[in-house]
This record gives structure tokens, C-alpha cells and sequence, in this order.
């Protein structure tokens, strides 16, 4: 099968990675890299012969709450998309209780997560169950060579302030120093059960974001990838769990658009702009919140790949081949074949292409009839479909003509 792609990403992007580079090519877990993630997991073992106090407990709590707030609120919410405004000092304070959890600094965080953002469910996201598996997605893909380094030109707003190159440098600093005050605390219960257990819970609840919401849940908006909304993540991680919305409109401080939609991050966030520590806290407008929003060229580009893929160019042409041999009036099938070819060439220049009605070809109306069974509501299905279509046309007759170029239909 031959669609256009990769699916959303225009040849002539400059920012397109090149997979035949060692940065994207194929590369295995360094398995050294993994052994304190796994002492961590083991450590938590340790309760059996610590015993596991109330006050280790509730320390525990405290720090899920906490440091759970701190990477919605810090690394993702602000960091990330700068869903709001805040001052050096309180921006130094998220960053420091976010990398207590031990993910990794606050630059590297930021960094890869706009880079997911910007590739999503694309061969080139960093953490696509459609790409890479659930369980690489889930936390494999943090131990792959290509992901060890910090790309501080996706994050040069952040890289100016050398406190947050200081903790990004030192990115465990935080998490010692937190474990050692457990440890004061509730002893080694305060540091098995409280530090130990609270972490490895965040880390559980952070990765399922780039996991399971992009498995499970529901979409309400047409988003070009895979991002669901699923309110059992936004309980357990304070609102992040609205997955769907959020791709939808990245910018929000708020994720749970609907009112019943759970978002403690966000109250936090409201409460603290009250008291002045944070500001101008942006809003989803109400067209996106309805739903009436148009979309956007490359989500666009993405949906309509899924849709056109979402078809056997392969097994369409195959009968095509079939029908034109087969055909007494061979030469008056070519005839439309040809006249098919030619509309999708003058699809450079956005033309509408007719309804050529090709044996075995799907229609406009067939097209469209899956859009509506795959995605949301969108005013932009029809837009969608006019894509799809295109890509459709070009992908088979690919297929039909193996020698030769396609026919690029992609819009400047």
C-alpha cells in the first residue's frame, strides 16, 4: 500500500528529521542506562523488611500530590507549552519539585515533549504506541541512545535562564536530596515507602500519557494522531489524562474543557493566580471547545493519510488491472484511467477533481462515509476528504504504474 508520507509531513519541511541518520535510525535500549530505573522499582521491595508506617504513607501521599502537580503544572503546562505566566523564582520551584521525580531534567523534558508534539504518532514521534509498541512507548524509548542528549535549540526560550541549565545538567540533584530528607523523616520507611513508592508511582502515571492515551479513550476532536481522553489517567494524574482536548489546543492551562472534566492542575493553577504567583493563565477558546474550529493544514494533512491508508491501494489497483484486462472497451477504460491521472496532476493547482466513477475506485460519497465513521465531528471533514481523496488516487495508481514518479498532489 503507498500513501503519501510520511503522514502530515510536507517534503519540503526544513525541520523534517532524516531518518537515514544515525539520530533516527533504528537503535536498541542501552541496557546500563536502565539499571537505576530498575534499582528504583526493586528498592520499593524493601517494605517488607522496613515495614510500612503511617507517617511513610502519608509522606508518600504528599509527595504523589506534590510532584504529580509539578509535572503537569511545571514540566508539561508551562515548560512545555507556556500555558501561562509565572515569575524566575516560582518557575525555579516547578522545575526543582519536577525533577525530584528523576525523569529526567527540565530542558530534556520540555525538549522531546514539543518534538512529540510537533511529529505525533509520525514515524518520527519520540513515544508512538503506533510506531514503536506499547512498552517502548511506555518507557523504553527514555533508554535509547538517540534520546540521551538535550536538543536546547527546541528549547532556547528556556535555555536562557542558567539556573534551569544548572538543574537540567545536575538532573538527579533534586531527587538525592529529597531522598535524604525522607530519610530524616521516617527513616528507612520514609525513604523505601515515601520516596521510593511515590516515585515509581509517577513514574507509572506520567508514562501512561504517552502510552495509554493513545490507545484508550475517547477522541472529541479531530487531532491528526492518536491522543484520546481518558478520565481514569486524569484522575490519577490531576487533569493530564484529558489527553484529546489537549492536543486539540495545546496551549491551555486548562485541559478538562468541560466543566465535569477533572483538572485539579488547573484549580491549583487558578488558586495560585489569585494570589499573584502565576498569571495570565490561557483559556481554550470557545470555537475549540465546540468543536467549531477549523483545522489547521497539517492536521489536515495527517487525518487525510489516515483516512486515505485506511483503504488497500493495493488490492483497489489489483482489480483495476483486472477490470481494464478483462474490459472489452479496454481502450475507453485507459481513456478514464488517464483522465483520472490528469485530474489528480491539476490537484496542484486545487482544482476539484469529478467523480470519475473508476470500477472498484471509491467515491467521494464512500470516502466520506468513513471519515465520518473515523474522526470527530469536524467543520473541516469535507477538506479531509478532498485530501484523502488525492492521496488515494495517487497512491493507486502507484501501484498501477510501479516505474512510475507519483503524482505528487500535496498542496504548497
Amino acid at each position: 500500500m503507498t500513501v503519501p508520507t510520511p503522514a502530515g509531513i510536507p517534503r519540503s519541511d526544513p525541520g523534517r528529521p532524516d531518518p537515514s541518520s544515525s539520530g533516527y535510525g533504528p537503535d536498541d535500549i542501552v541496557y546500563p542506562s536502565t539499571i537505576p530505573f530498575v534499582l528504583v522499582h526493586i528498592a520499593c521491595i524493601a517494605a517488607i523488611w522496613t515495614g510500612v508506617t503511617w507517617q511513610a504513607l502519608a509522606i508518600c501521599a504528599v509527595l504523589y500530590i506534590v510532584r504529580i502537580f509539578a509535572i503537569g503544572a511545571g514540566y508539561h503546562r508551562y515548560f512545555s507549552h507556556r500555558a501561562f505566566k509565572t515569575s524566575r523564582w516560582f518557575q525555579f520551584v516547578l522545575a526543582l519539585l519536577a525533577q525530584s521525580t528523576t525523569q529526567k531534567g527540565v530542558l530534556w523534558w520540555a525538549a522531546k515533549h514539543r518534538h512529540h508534539h510537533r511529529w505525533s504518532d509520525t514515524e518520527f514521534d519520540v513515544h508512538s504506541p503506533r510506531q514503536v509498541g506499547f512498552w517502548r512507548a511506555h518507557v523504553g524509548w527514555i533508554f535509547t541512545p538517540r534520546h540521551e542528549d538535550t536538543d536546547l535549540s527546541v528549547v532556547a526560550d528556556l535555555a536562557r535562564y542558567p539556573e534551569l541549565v544548572w538543574l537540567n545538567r545536575w538532573a538527579n540533584a533534586p531527587a538525592v536530596a529529597l531522598a535524604v530528607l525522607c530519610f530524616l523523616l521516617g527513616g528507612w520507611s520514609g525513604l523505601v515507602v515515601g520516596f521510593f513508592w511515590s516515585t515509581v508511582l509517577l513514574y507509572h502515571a506520567t508514562f501512561c500519557i504517552n502510552s495509554l492515551a493513545h490507545v484508550h479513550g475517547r477522541r472529541r476532536y479531530v487531532t491528526g494522531d492518536d491522543s484520546r481522553n481518558n478520565w481514569f489517567l486524569a484522575i490519577l494524574t490531576m487533569g493530564e489524562g484529558w489527553h484529546n482536548n489537549h492536543h486539540a489546543y495545546q496551549s491551555a492551562a486548562r485541559q478538562g474543557f468541560r466543566w465535569w472534566e477533572y483538572d485539579p492542575t488547573y484549580y491549583i493553577l487558578k488558586v495560585l493566580s489569585w494570589a499573584g504567583i502565576v498569571w495570565d493563565l490561557h483559556q481554550p477558546p470557545k470555537s475549540v471547545v465546540r468543536n467549531e474550529q477549523r483545522l489547521g493544514r497539517k492536521v489536515i494533512e495527517k487525518a487525510a493519510a489516515q483516512l486515505a491508508a485506511s483503504f488497500d491501494t493495493g488490492r483497489i489497483a489489483a482489480r483495476l488491472r483486472e477490470a481494464m484486462a478483462a474490459a472489452p472497451g479496454r481502450s475507453g477504460m485507459e481513456d478514464r484511467l488517464a483522465q483520472a491521472r490528469r485530474a489528480a496532476g491539476e490537484a496542484l493547482a486545487g482544482l476539484q477533481m469529478p467523480d470519475l466513477h473508476l470500477p472498484h475506485l471509491p467515491g467521494r460519497e464512500e470516502i466520506r462515509q468513513r471519515a465520518q465513521k473515523m474522526f470527530a465531528r469536524t467543520p473541516s471533514l469535507d477538506d479531509i476528504v478532498d485530501r484523502a481523496r488525492e492521496m488515494l488516487f495517487d497512491s493507486v495508481f502507484a501501484e498501477l504504474e510501479p516505474d512510475r514518479v507519483p503524482v505528487q498532489t500535496r498542496r504548497p
